[in-house]
């Protein structure tokens, strides 16, 4: 097994360890996970190609999937703020 795949098993054996802390713990350590996730990705790229990255890529957005629907909707909400700040200033 590739190094790679041995860091993607082991990001998810954290993820999962993350989800057993209490809600109010998984921040800091859930943040790390995420910042993580896109050099895993990358290397997992390089190393095993498209497919085995778009794998990884659906098993990220299943394990944190409330908090990017959240992050989504904060993101869409700003938008539609700014939108409606440069109608205003027209």
């Amino acid at each position: 097994m590739s190094v790679a795949l041995v860091l993607g098993c082991l990001w998810v054996v954290a993820a999962s360890l993350v989800a057993l802390l209490p809600s109010r713990r998984q921040r800091l350590p859930a943040g790390l996970l995420v910042l993580l996730a896109p050099g895993l990705l990358a290397l997992l790229a390089l190393a095993h190609g498209i497919w085995v990255t778009l794998a990884s890529v659906a098993a990220v957005v299943s394990i944190f999937r409330r908090p990017l629907s959240g992050a989504a909707r904060r993101a869409e909400e700003a938008l539609r703020h700014d939108s409606v700040d440069a109608k205003g200033e027209t």
